[in-house]
């Protein structure tokens, strides 16, 4: 079975909403503008491209990196080259890009189940807050990967939010503190 992990850009109160940037976001950028970034801080993001065996989206972040990551050659060459998976009721086959490689859509949390069953490498679930709601609240999560960032927004959208009632046990697996006061903290999901 494949390992399915959750990474995000996470702010203290649980906001990973526009990290990098979403126009029309009062807080679009929070990752890079309000902390000094320091390289070894994203280290673990290079390792995950290096490990992952495949890429998962919801709709909404699919959209929004469909269109620019491709052209990301040098920040993103495996991310770009490996099999990727949208799991969205409503996204066609037609609306899929065509110079992203292998994207297949998936439309249940039963798909994914399935797709976690063969073989490859972990599933990295980026962005996609909803998804990973779901995905949460199906089981599916074998992992989050968070980098911590010493910042208060108030609002956005959350990792976890409130309409959640499941209760979730996890593992510290790995810890690491930065200068710039982001701290990088892996769980696994007890089950």
């Amino acid at each position: 079975m494949r390992t399915l992990y959750v990474t995000e850009f996470i702010t203290l109160d649980g906001v990973i909403d526009s990290p990098g940037g979403d126009e029309g976001h009062p807080h679009a950028g929070w990752s890079f503008k309000d902390v000094t970034p320091l390289p070894e801080v994203y280290e673990m993001k290079t390792q995950e491209q290096e490990e992952a065996g495949a890429l998962m989206l919801g709709r909404a972040s699919y959209d929004l990196f469909a269109p620019v990551w491709p052209s990301m050659t040098t920040e993103f060459p495996r991310y770009n080259a490996m099999p990727k998976y949208v799991v969205s009721t409503t996204l066609q086959e037609d609306e899929l890009v065509d110079n992203w490689g292998e994207i297949t859509i998936l439309r249940s949390m039963d798909d994914v189940a399935a797709v976690k069953e063969t073989e490859g490498g972990p599933i990295s679930v980026h962005a996609s807050s909803r998804l990973a709601h779901s995905l949460a609240a199906a089981g599916l999560v074998d992992r989050y990967h968070l980098l911590v960032f010493p910042i208060v927004l108030g609002s956005g959208k959350r990792l976890w939010d409130d309409t959640s009632t499941a209760k979730h046990k996890l593992s510290l697996a790995e810890s690491q503190s930065y200068g710039n006061g982001v701290q990088k903290l892996i769980y696994d999901v007890v089950r």
